[in-house]
């Protein structure tokens, strides 16, 4: 939820980060009726990692308006393409973007030195752990990737879990047409943090993040269930048993 009488940390923004909040959050504030569920758990100092469920190419604009309401600076982990677009790449670098190269199953085995840098000087990363919009035909979360745990447990700063649901009605999944009138309803909350205590000061291995992520899904399922008020199914979506690809569309 909004805080008003919290401070941007200095030097948190830019001036591509200025002149968007000024044009583009007001219009999708307008489009996009926020319903925040629970207090506002995102720290108001100190680096973390924030992992939101994905199911439309909408979703960023939906967390980092969350993230920016919060008096923090949204910066993404987002694939790499994005930068070769023009004028869009040039707006994502100057916002400080972090640009990953995506291979067949998005792997992060390098905690990515321009995510390691922004938390280093107290930032706030955004990771989607699905990689992907969900391939989950009722948009649940699927199966997690690492790299959002990998990031957290190797700089020990904490890892929070998100959820929102209603982007579905302002843009379809993989749809490219924006319906901005008449107002959706979007509902936001943010979990506490993800408790990683058996895992931390552990040596990092495959074990330790595929049952540390399958956690963070939990929590980040559980969330979207509360403000869904409906019950996820009881085995997650897999993408490889469903012999479906992890990049790009499959319908």
């Amino acid at each position: 939820m909004p805080v008003p009488g919290r401070r941007w940390r200095r030097g948190e923004l830019n001036t591509a980060f200025r002149i968007l909040a000024t044009v583009v959050i007001p219009t999708f504030r307008f489009s996009a009726r926020y319903h925040w569920h629970g207090p506002n758990r995102l720290p108001a100092e100190g680096a973390f990692v924030l992992a939101p469920n994905h199911f439309t190419n909408i979703d960023p604009l939906v967390v980092g308006t969350a993230v920016w309401l919060s008096r923090r600076a949204p910066r993404f982990l987002a694939k790499a393409s994005l930068f070769k677009v023009p004028v869009f790449g040039k707006i994502m670098s100057g916002m400080g973007q972090i640009p990953v190269e995506r291979s067949g199953r998005t792997r992060l085995s390098d905690p990515l030195g321009g995510g390691r840098s922004l938390i280093e000087q107290g930032g706030a990363i955004i990771v989607y752990p699905e990689g992907t919009l969900t391939r989950d035909p009722d948009l649940w979360p699927m199966r997690g990737k690492t790299g959002a745990v990998r990031i957290a447990l190797e700089n020990d700063v904490p890892l929070i879990p998100m959820a929102h649901w209603g982007t579905q009605n302002i843009m379809a999944r993989y749809g490219k047409k924006l319906r901005l009138i008449p107002p959706s309803r979007v509902d936001v909350i943010v979990g506490d943090p993800v408790d990683l205590s058996a895992y931390r000061g552990k040596p990092i291995d495959q074990q330790v993040l595929v049952e540390a992520t399958e956690l963070l899904m939990r929590h980040i399922t559980a969330l979207l269930e509360e403000i869904r008020g409906q019950q996820a199914p009881p085995t997650r979506w897999d993408p490889a048993a469903n012999n479906q690809k992890e990049t790009g569309r499959f319908e």
